[in-house]
């Protein structure tokens, strides 16, 4: 189906998402159906065929993760989608292809939680993306866009960065990000999976050079021990070249919201009108929440008198911003739970309870 490109279009950010994947050379898709991600499977489905890919529905989660595991370690652009007790479920794979060293795409469109919760929007997965979520000294690479555009882009930059550093990567939305509609740019280029680099280390059935075995398990204790420090130097790399984020209004802000995804949305309304009734309000928005930007928000505390972190959960980003700022100003938390979405009222009402008094 010819899509079109160069003007902009209305799309679902689960169906952004399908197309960005399908633009960056992605030919095998793996997953099961949950709400509210199901555009998503549904979308390839429609579409892989068209590609010359391979969309298989598998019988479960666990079955769909273990398969890109065997798609990536033969050297193809593999991804699974899921929400948040699908996600859970894929754990012990994820731990074993960032073991592995295999590049794929995860997308976890949340919902809330705990337990089959419902499914509403939510952002109380931060944990379980940013801190590993299966066993192990491992991360996945994090990234969390505000708008369908940026579902686009960030999706189909994370294939790139899941080969540069050969480690999944997680894109991380909600309820209300994978449903909602607004209009998208498609770039012209579009990669051609034949002509990506060659992955030497693919066990692809090459003939006339050494077989390459994919593996997560080392009986040896120093042999595990160096291919995690392996790992974690591409982590300390990605850190370097791929921490992103985006500030408004922070050059004279005496108060930043810290707030990413769904949250940084209202944020952005609340803080517009905080700047209307003469208060120096700011956001401070992390796109990859793993590598988080430590040293930009430790800066950022040099500058304000209070931090305020915004987020669709009971607190959990609050945690990594503490721990950037390390004392330098007072951190204060806003959240709401269980599928609810904080609106700019409450947000601006904590604005003007904390007000900007002297820093501590």
């Amino acid at each position: 189906m010819a899509v079109p490109r160069g003007k902009r279009i209305l799309m679902r950010g689960n169906e952004a998402i399908v197309r960005a994947a399908l633009d960056a050379g992605c030919r095998a898709f793996f997953g099961y159906p949950i709400t509210p991600q199901n555009q998503i499977p549904d979308e390839f489905a429609r579409h892989m065929p068209e590609e010359g890919g391979v969309f298989l529905q598998a019988e479960s989660e666990l079955a769909a993760i273990n398969m890109v595991y065997g798609a990536a370690a033969a050297g193809v652009r593999a991804m699974t989608a899921s929400s948040s007790p699908g996600v859970s479920l894929k754990q012990e794979g994820i731990s074993y292809l960032a073991e592995a060293e295999l590049p794929c795409v995860v997308v976890n469109i949340m919902r809330g939680g705990s337990g089959l919760g419902n499914i509403a929007p939510s952002q109380s997965d931060y944990f379980q993306a940013v801190k590993g979520g299966g066993h192990g000294d491992y991360h996945t690479l994090v990234f969390a866009g505000w708008s369908v555009q940026e579902m686009y882009d960030l999706t189909r930059q994370a294939f790139e960065i899941a080969d540069r550093y050969r480690s999944p990567v997680l894109i991380l939305g909600d309820a209300m990000l994978g449903q909602m509609m607004e209009p998208v740019v498609l770039p012209e280029e579009v990669v051609d999976p034949a002509k990506l680099p060659r992955k030497p280390w693919a066990t692809d059935g090459a003939t006339g050079r050494k077989r390459n075995i994919i593996n997560s398990l080392y009986i040896n204790a120093p042999d595990l021990e160096r291919v995690n420090l392996r790992i974690q130097a591409r982590y300390d790399d990605a850190a370097k070249h791929e921490t992103r984020y985006q500030t408004e209004s922070c050059d004279d802000a005496e108060l930043a919201v810290v707030a990413y995804g769904t949250a940084a949305r209202v944020a952005v309304s609340a803080i517009e009108q905080a700047r209307e009734r003469g208060m120096k309000a700011g956001l401070f928005r992390p796109i990859s929440l793993f590598p988080f930007p430590m040293k930009e928000i430790a800066a950022l505390a040099e500058r304000v008198k209070r931090i305020l972190v915004v987020e669709l959960s009971l607190g959990q980003m609050v945690e990594d911003v503490e721990r950037a700022v390390a004392g330098r100003c007072p951190v204060h938390f806003l959240g709401r739970t269980g599928g609810i979405i904080i609106t700019p009222a409450e947000v601006l009402a904590e604005i003007e309870g904390l007000g900007v008094e002297a820093k501590a």
